[in-house]
């Protein structure tokens, strides 16, 4: 089979490739492209493009390579050579494009804007087109670029946002600020850097106090550290003056991570990539787009690209302790687990006072298994709490598992409990305090109760349709425990545990078979989420046998045992 494949990936290399003796660094390079391996393919495509002759075919690939890298200088060359070959190609013409851009030769940039057909895509050709205006002092011709943009309803927003920084770059804050209010074309809705652009601009304009408010009321709704920092600035008294857009090279950038925002998630990540690269290397200071990079390589997989770049955010920079947090969680993905925690464990040390840092350093410890730490990481974390409110039940929630675990039930229900006094319909403190309730075999009906208005609010959410049917049959209501169970296998079917406790179920009423057919697929679904050797044991001599060995307890008795 594999001789067969490998066969049949040979004969797709082209002819001029496989005369060149070069078919292995071929084929390699386009196996490594389809699998995201960007430093793999690079390393392919360097060594392609030194012979004589390269096919179209490499070339683009090359040019899309190298652009995902950031190398866009070498990207350049490579699409200089497609189209040398006559060979267009809109990749080719969007890194020839940002070259050109990055070095400054904006006649070169301007001719391929120019040029018959579109080059990013008319938002981003339309953007550049003003910020190239712009950069040839013509400011006038800058805003007309933007104005025409704005034409085009889907763009509006956008065109007039990079409109209100063109002005505000030029000194016109009183017209910055007509955009970014609203006064001028209607209300504009504000990223978290549109934001910081208003708040800088009010604070120019000798309106520090609404840009307090501004900020303050921003960074309660969006968590933002960047904007949180910029009102602690502001709060202590430091200035906070213009510095968001200083240069028509910044505002092409900002272009550039717009587009790479808005595409994000909805189209080709390699697409995202480029333009998010393009954003990194005409600005390098631009830490939005390092991060979004960062994030775009973590979702392809590509675990050490993803920490090389998120270990470019300065230290010093607002976003830092966050872009930290990501890169445990890369680290973490990649199966680096201790040095995810040690990332972690030094954010404690260099940001101790950052609730967020302590959150994430017990969520980490706690998916490791590693409960005692984690508890004491969230203690951290609610001694930070001045008054508790309504989204601090997650806390109490992960705090009350980390201890559940470590064996102190008392403590973990308090916990619980003070998760649902802050937010009493949450279904997933519901679900596991009245599960946890059965387990302990007490307080059975408000168990009941908590997990049917948990089931009420998640109707199709798997796991507490399990604990649904696994207190009912804790509760010895056997055939009533069956359809909850059995709709729970539907929800999640490949979970091992939810198939145990069907079998378990079916068991009691008498449908043997069918028990012995869900334990032996928990078996073969993960054997070692389950207890093996007890469901192998419930295999060989029935459930009813095993309950007796164990002291003859399935069901629970009574209620208050």
């Amino acid at each position: 089979m594999l001789k067969s494949l490998l066969l049949a990936a040979t004969l797709l290399i082209p002819a001029a490739a496989q005369a060149q003796g070069v078919a292995g660094p071929y084929l390699a390079a386009r196996i490594a492209g389809y699998s995201n391996d960007y430093d793999s393919a690079a390393r392919y495509y360097d060594r392609l493009l030194r012979t004589r002759t390269v096919t179209p075919q490499v070339l683009e690939n090359a040019v899309i390579i190298y652009g995902v890298l950031g190398r866009f200088d070498d990207a350049a060359e490579a699409a200089d050579r497609l189209i040398a070959a006559g060979q267009p190609s809109q990749f080719a013409n969007a890194v020839r494009l940002i070259t050109f851009l990055k070095n400054e030769d904006l006649a070169a940039a301007s001719e391929l804007l120019g040029g018959s057909g579109s080059v990013g895509g008319a938002l981003l050709d339309g953007l550049i087109d003003g910020w190239i205006a712009a950069a040839n002092g013509d400011v006038a011709a800058a805003e007309e670029a933007f104005d025409a943009l704005a034409q085009r309803r889907a763009f509006m927003t956008i065109a007039r946002l990079h409109q209100a920084y063109l002005r505000a770059m030029s000194g016109n804050f009183e017209g910055a600020q007509d955009i970014l209010s609203g006064d001028a074309y209607g209300a504009l809705s504000l990223t978290t850097r549109g934001t910081t652009a208003q708040a800088q601009v009010l604070v120019e304009l000798g309106r520090i106090e609404d840009a307090a408010e501004l900020l303050n009321q921003a960074a309660a709704a969006t968590n933002s550290p960047v904007l949180q920092s910029q009102a602690d600035q502001l709060a202590a008294g430091e200035p906070l003056s213009w510095d968001f857009i200083t240069d028509p090279k910044e505002g092409m950038a900002e272009a550039y991570f717009t587009l790479a925002a808005i595409l994000a998630g909805e189209t080709s990540p390699t697409f995202t990539l480029l333009n998010a690269r393009a954003a990194a290397v005409l600005r390098p200071s631009h830490v939005d787009a390092l991060i979004l990079v960062g994030e775009l390589f973590e979702m392809q997989s590509q675990y050490d690209l993803a920490s090389d770049t998120l270990t470019q955010v300065p230290r010093d920079d607002p976003s830092f302790f966050g872009a930290e947090i990501t890169r445990a969680e890369v680290l973490l993905a990649d199966g680096r687990e201790e040095a995810a925690v040690e990332v972690l464990r030094a954010l404690t040390r260099s940001h101790p006072d950052e609730q967020t840092v302590w959150t994430a350093y017990g969520d980490v410890l706690r998916r490791l298994e590693r409960f005692e730490e984690s508890a004491e990481a969230y203690d951290r974390a609610i001694s930070m709490i001045d008054e508790d409110t309504p989204e601090d039940w997650f806390l109490y929630y992960v705090r009350g598992i980390a201890v559940e675990r470590t064996g102190v039930w008392d403590a973990a229900e308090a916990d619980f409990r003070r998760a649902l006094d802050l937010n009493p319909d949450q279904p997933l403190v519901l679900n596991y305090l009245g599960y946890g309730l059965v387990e302990q075999r007490m307080k059975l009906d408000e168990a009941l109760d908590m997990i049917e208005r948990a089931v009420a609010a998640r109707p199709d959410d798997g796991y507490i349709t399990d604990s649904l049917g696994w207190v009912l049959y804790r509760l010895g209501r056997y055939e009533e425990a069956v359809p909850p169970m059995e709709r729970a296998v539907q929800l999640q079917p490949l979970d091992p545990i939810i198939n145990d406790h069907l079998g378990d179920v079916l068991w009691t009423v008498g449908r043997r078979l069918e028990a012995e057919f869900q334990w032996r697929r928990a078996l073969s679904l993960d054997p070692e989420e389950t207890d093996e050797t007890r469901i192998r044991r419930k295999l060989d001599v029935g459930l009813d046998v095993v309950l007796e060995e164990e002291g003859g307890k399935g069901a629970i008795e009574a209620a208050d045992e």
